[in-house]
């Protein structure tokens, strides 16, 4: 909105030359940055109390760790706030007329309310049950197959190097071209739908210990910064995707807008958020972060590579993958509990041991993705 109103001064009034910074992605990524940490910094204390007030405190699992039963009535769905800190400065500072920012703050902000759904079922019914899981993911695929369906098959909005190349994928460290690997639409949509959806619910997974998903998912979110950035930008005349050899176009810049905006709101949410807890983040946060890095990994074609960027959000999916499949088929756990994170409490690790290994673990999964731009 700020970029929309102001710009346009910068090119009629002499006065307002100033406001020609404004052009910049980098500019407007750092203001996002700035202006999601605040409105978290500034509003948490009050939202804080108001959950308080209102009696919205967790619900504890009763087969979980008996360490977390301290933990029961502290205030949850503390993702609303780091919703609206990561929206409102996307709204300001990014091209709204953008629609790769529009379809990814949707599928955002529509996850958002089936976890605050989610969450309400929750401490209303004073239990971890909430929304069903069926009503859970058909919501998940409404909201996903709206914003991928004119992704994949609309026109309008859409750069022309998009459309162009929206059915092919890219294999990370492969030298034999950017995208050797064409699906039918169906097929892609498919597969597109399936990686915002896992990456919701994968989030959602690792959201259980104080400040263990939001680290993860700052480091993602920043790595999709970088990438989002490069591939839209133009270098002395050229595209800086074309001299990598990736995907790119001059929209996915305007995701670095978004992207930092996770950012800034993750930074202020975990000033509260950190061990040990004065609020949870909720389903209301991790369903919607998680579907916010889902969209963008397919908006810049990184879906292959999210599985590395994303490996600590895959790991513990898979942990109650196998944990579920083992204990149907052999009637025997293969992890003394999951998701995995509780099976190394159980063997006795501290709580803040775990957030910091599995956040320096996502660091270098990370290092490891951002060397695929060269490394082939």
């Amino acid at each position: 909105m700020i970029y929309e109103l102001l710009y346009p001064l910068s090119q009629k009034f002499g006065w307002a030359s100033v406001l020609n910074v404004l052009r910049y992605t980098p500019f407007r990524a750092i203001m996002s940055v700035i202006t999601a940490m605040l409105i978290s910094f500034i509003l948490a204390p009050w939202f804080i109390r108001k959950l308080q007030g209102k009696q919205i405190k967790q619900v504890i699992r009763e087969e979980g760790p008996k360490s977390h039963f301290s933990k029961a009535g502290t205030p949850t769905m503390g993702g609303a706030l780091i919703l609206l800190s990561c929206l409102v400065p996307t709204i300001l500072w990014a091209d709204v007329r953008n629609v790769f920012v529009l379809l990814t703050a949707f599928v955002t902000a529509g996850y958002g309310l089936i976890g605050y759904l989610d969450d309400r079922l929750k401490i209303e019914g004073k239990n971890t049950q909430g929304l069903a899981g069926r009503y859970k993911i058909l919501g998940q695929i409404v909201v996903g197959g709206i914003a991928l369906g004119f992704l994949f098959y609309g026109q309008e909005g859409l750069p022309q190097e998009w459309i162009d190349i929206r059915y092919r994928l890219s294999v990370p460290f492969m030298a034999f071209g950017k995208y050797p690997i064409s699906l039918p639409p169906w097929l892609y949509v498919t597969f597109a739908l399936f990686v915002v959806i896992g990456t919701s619910n994968a989030v959602n997974l690792t959201d259980g210990l104080d400040g263990l998903a939001i680290g993860p998912v700052m480091i993602s979110a920043g790595t999709y910064l970088l990438w989002a950035y490069v591939a839209g930008s133009v270098l002395f005349g050229r595209p800086l995707a074309e001299y990598l050899d990736i995907a790119g176009t001059p929209a996915m810049a305007e995701l670095a807008v978004f992207a930092a905006g996770v950012i800034g709101a993750g930074m202020g949410f975990l000033w509260y958020n950190t061990y040990p807890a004065q609020v949870f983040m909720g389903d209301v946060g991790s369903l919607a972060l998680g579907g916010g890095l889902g969209m963008l990994a397919i908006l810049t074609k990184t879906e292959l590579l999210s599985v590395i960027l994303g490996g600590v959000f895959v790991t513990e999916a898979l942990s109650v993958i196998t944990q579920v499949a083992s204990y149907k088929l052999f009637g025997k756990r293969v992890f003394l509990m999951a998701p995995i994170h509780h099976h190394f409490e159980q063997k006795g690790w501290p709580e803040p041991r775990i957030i910091v290994r599995f956040w320096m673990i996502s660091l270098l999964l990370a290092l490891v993705a951002i060397s695929s731009l060269k490394l082939r």
